[in-house]
């Protein structure tokens, strides 16, 4: 009787072990599988699906792109690569003389309206915004693209940073993000219809240590247009943030391109090309990265390892870099 006893006992333990076992592998199995029909997609939608065609917002039709750090850059290029598309331009940034040389390329090359007005987003001047509200009432709004930004000027710990630096971040990054946004909503919502393009970073999905704030900036960029992308969808209005890593510019200082760094040319290029499509960044509604190195590096961060790791990684790769460029280590 004990050894029949035993015999069972035993018996059911390796059922249950056996079962344990088909599960865990069922388990294994569907985790791999959504891993990869994941990395499928992301190849489809970068290499494959076509974004939205730009006429749905009014492209050709009289509307306008507002770009906001539209001067140089990423923001230059938006302005211009909206332009070839037939949008006219109402451009906004700090210095007027480069506004003005971007105005008159602009007509000549795309014979489109162009519109500019000069404001300095640090100072959050209410006449200033008064102004820009003023222009925008005036015109069909069907783009906007929220570009402007600043950053520390080095990485620096977060308690030795100037308050200076810390008020600039906070309010071009943030305040004048959600001003210019309400502003060409008002034109946006009547029509339902409107593309809101948030130039987001890298930073704001992996927190970045000794650019803490701009860190937080970026991440509250990321959040809030999840918030307002789904507030809007049924609005007909887009909301993406676009999740970018380093590009030449010189708020990277970087002045060579590489396979994972692009000119602003083709990176804006490959953002416009394909409007509605996440690449890389589905990890989070309403997020976008379509760059292919870019998106690459966006899926391997939000599908392999844990975010401990990367924020990390990150810290010992801006405390190699800062030492490497002869600053004084963080």
């Amino acid at each position: 009787m004990t050894l029949n006893n035993s015999f069972l006992q035993l018996l059911q333990e390796s059922q249950i072990i056996t079962a344990a076992v088909a599960v865990f592998t069922i388990i294994g199995a569907l985790f791999i599988l959504s891993k990869t029909l994941s990395f499928l997609k992301l190849i489809v939608d970068v290499f494959v699906l076509p974004g939205k065609d730009l006429k749905e917002f009014g492209a050709g039709q009289g509307a306008w792109a507002v770009v906001t750090g539209a001067s140089d850059g990423i923001g230059r290029e938006y302005a211009m690569q909206l332009a070839a598309a037939k949008f006219n331009i109402l451009m906004v940034s700090r210095t007027a003389s480069k506004l003005k040389a971007l105005r008159d390329e602009i007509e000549s090359k795309y014979k489109v309206d162009t519109r500019m007005y000069a404001m300095d987003f640090t100072k959050g001047d209410r006449m200033d915004y008064s102004n820009l509200r003023d222009i925008i009432e005036e015109l069909d709004v069907g783009v906007l693209v929220n570009n402007v930004a600043t950053n520390h000027e080095i990485p620096t710990p977060f308690y030795l940073e100037d308050d200076e630096i810390i008020h600039n971040i906070v309010e071009v990054n943030i305040a004048g993000l959600l001003k210019v946004t309400k502003i060409a909503l008002s034109k946006m919502l009547p029509k339902n219809r409107g593309l809101i393009i948030n130039v987001g970073s890298f930073s704001g999905t992996i927190p970045t240590p000794y650019l803490s704030v701009y860190s937080g900036s970026k991440a509250f960029m990321n959040a809030w247009s999840q918030a307002i992308g789904a507030e809007l969808n049924s609005k007909g209005i887009l909301v993406e943030n676009v999740n970018t890593y380093f590009v030449v510019s010189a708020m990277s200082k970087i002045r060579k391109p590489s396979l994972l760094i692009p000119l602003p040319g083709p990176y804006v290029k490959s953002v416009l090309s394909k409007i509605g499509i996440p690449g890389g960044a589905s990890y989070y509604p309403f997020n976008s990265n379509t760059y292919p190195s870019h998106a690459l590096v966006n899926w391997l961060i939000t599908n392999t390892l844990s975010w401990s790791f990367w924020v990390n990684y990150t810290l010992e790769g801006i405390i190699n870099e800062t030492f490497e460029q002869g600053r004084v280590r963080p």
